[in-house]
C-alpha cells in the first residue's frame, strides 16, 4: 500500500501544560508512568512487619489503593481522550473522504431502506462511535435495528464488555462478530429472522403467502460488511478486501429460503464536522488512505498508545528496540524512520499504523461507552 503523497505537515504535537485543566481549557498530556505507584506502595508495604491483624489491614488497605489508583488513571484515560485529540488535531489539515459512488450509494440506499424488514448495522468494533453514521437514526426510523459489532478480535474482553452493558441499557440488540473467521453469523442470521418475524404473521392475517425476510446490510467503508455476508452464506457472493472502497454499487443475495441480505458500499458524511472521529478512521483504516498525511496520523497515535492502560512506553521499546524519550509523537516517527527506514517517515509511521492494525500492541479499542 503506497503512502499518500502529501506535503509534510508543520503541526506540532506538543503537550499541554502539566497542569490542572479548567473546564474548556486544553487538555493534559501528562499521564504518571505505570509502575510508579507500584513502586511506593511496595516501600511502604516493606515497613510493615509480621502477620498481626493491623498490619494485615494495612497490607489490604494498600492493596486496594494500587487499584484504585489504576482504576482512576484508567478513567483518567477514557474521559481525556476525546479532548485530547481535538488538542493534537486543532492545527492539522481536516480528514475528507467522500468518493463520488457514494453519493449515488446513499441515494439508492435510502429507496431500499424503505423495503427493508430489519437493518444489519455494522460497525468496528474498536470505534463503534466513530462508524456511526450521523444521520442513520433518522433514516432507520421506527425500523427494527440490530448492531454488529465486527472484528470482535480486535478488542479485549473489558472493552468487549462495556459495550455490552451500555447497549444492553439502551435495549438494543447486538451481536458481536469476526468477520474473517465466521464468529457470530450464524447468530446474527437467527436474530435477524427472529426481529423480523412479525412480517409473515401479519401477511398470514391477511390471507398472504409468507416471504423471505429482507435484511439491509450498511456501515461505514471497511467496516467488514461484504466478508460477513460472505461467511454467512459460506461462499464468495460478495466482493471483499480489506481497504475501504471496495464494494461499489447494492447488490441483493439470499440466504436459505426464508433471508434475503442487502450488501451496499460503505458511506460516509459528506463532511466529517468531528475530527477525532476521523483519526479515528484514519487509525482503523476505515476511511481512505488519501485522505490524511500518514506520518501525522501515525504521530497521534504513538502519543495515544503511550498513554492508553493497555499499552504504555515499553511496548514501543519491546517492538522496536527503540527508546520512547518524550512526549511528542512526531520525534518518535522520525528516529524510527531513522532506525529502519533510512529517514523515509512516511515509510516509518505506515509501520506504526500497520503494526497497530495487525496487533501488535495488543487488541485494544480506541473508544469507550460515554459516561
Amino acid at each position: 500500500m503506497a503512502a499518500a503523497s502529501l506535503a509534510p505537515s508543520t503541526a506540532s504535537f506538543a503537550p499541554a501544560p502539566a497542569t490542572r485543566r479548567a473546564k474548556g481549557a486544553a487538555p493534559l498530556l501528562f499521564r504518571r508512568p505505570p509502575g510508579c505507584v507500584l513502586l511506593r506502595v511496595a516501600s511502604e508495604s516493606s515497613s510493615i512487619s509480621g502477620d498481626t491483624l493491623l498490619g494485615l489491614y494495612e497490607k489490604e488497605r494498600l492493596g486496594h489503593s494500587i487499584y484504585a489508583d489504576e482504576e482512576s488513571n484508567r478513567e483518567m484515560f477514557w474521559e481525556n481522550l476525546d479532548a485530547d485529540l481535538r488538542y493534537w488535531t486543532r492545527s492539522l489539515r481536516p480528514v475528507q473522504w467522500y468518493p463520488g459512488h457514494i453519493a449515488k450509494t446513499e441515494k439508492e440506499l435510502k429507496e431500499q431502506l424503505k423495503l427493508m424488514d430489519v437493518v444489519i448495522e455494522v460497525r468496528d468494533a474498536r470505534i463503534p462511535l466513530a462508524t456511526s453514521h450521523p444521520k442513520m437514526d433518522s433514516w432507520l426510523g421506527n425500523r427494527k435495528r440490530i448492531i454488529v459489532m465486527n472484528r470482535e478480535d480486535m478488542v479485549s474482553t473489558e472493552d468487549r464488555n462495556a459495550w455490552a452493558s451500555y447497549f444492553a441499557n439502551q435495549g438494543i440488540k447486538v451481536v458481536y462478530s469476526n468477520g474473517q473467521l465466521g464468529m457470530g453469523t450464524m447468530k446474527l442470521g437467527r436474530m435477524a429472522k427472529s426481529v423480523a418475524s412479525t412480517v409473515n404473521t401479519k401477511r398470514r392475517e391477511k390471507g398472504l403467502l409468507p416471504r423471505a425476510v429482507r435484511a439491509g446490510i450498511v456501515g461505514y467503508p471497511n467496516v467488514g460488511k461484504s466478508s460477513l455476508i460472505n461467511r454467512l452464506l459460506k461462499r464468495r457472493m460478495c466482493p471483499a478486501a480489506p481497504r475501504p472502497g471496495v464494494t461499489r454499487e447494492l447488490k441483493w443475495v439470499r440466504f436459505g429460503n426464508d433471508l434475503e441480505l442487502l450488501d451496499s458500499p460503505g458511506i460516509l458524511p459528506m463532511r466529517i464536522s468531528d475530527q477525532t472521529a476521523a483519526i479515528k478512521l484514519a487509525i482503523c483504516d476505515d476511511i481512505g488512505e488519501r485522505s490524511y498525511d500518514f506520518a501525522d496520523v501515525a504521530a497521534i497515535l504513538v502519543q495515544l498508545l503511550v498513554r492508553h492502560p493497555a499499552v504504555g512506553p515499553e511496548a514501543f521499546r519491546r517492538r522496536y528496540k527503540l527508546d520512547i524519550d518524550s512526549d511528542y509523537g512526531k520525534i518518535f516517527v522520525t528516529k524510527l524512520s531513522v532506525h529502519l527506514f533510512n529517514g523515509d517517515a512516511n515509510q516509518a509511521a505506515f509501520r506504526i499504523l500497520s503494526d497497530y492494525r495487525k496487533g501488535k500492541f495488543g487488541w485494544v479499542a480506541l473508544e469507550r461507552p460515554p459516561t
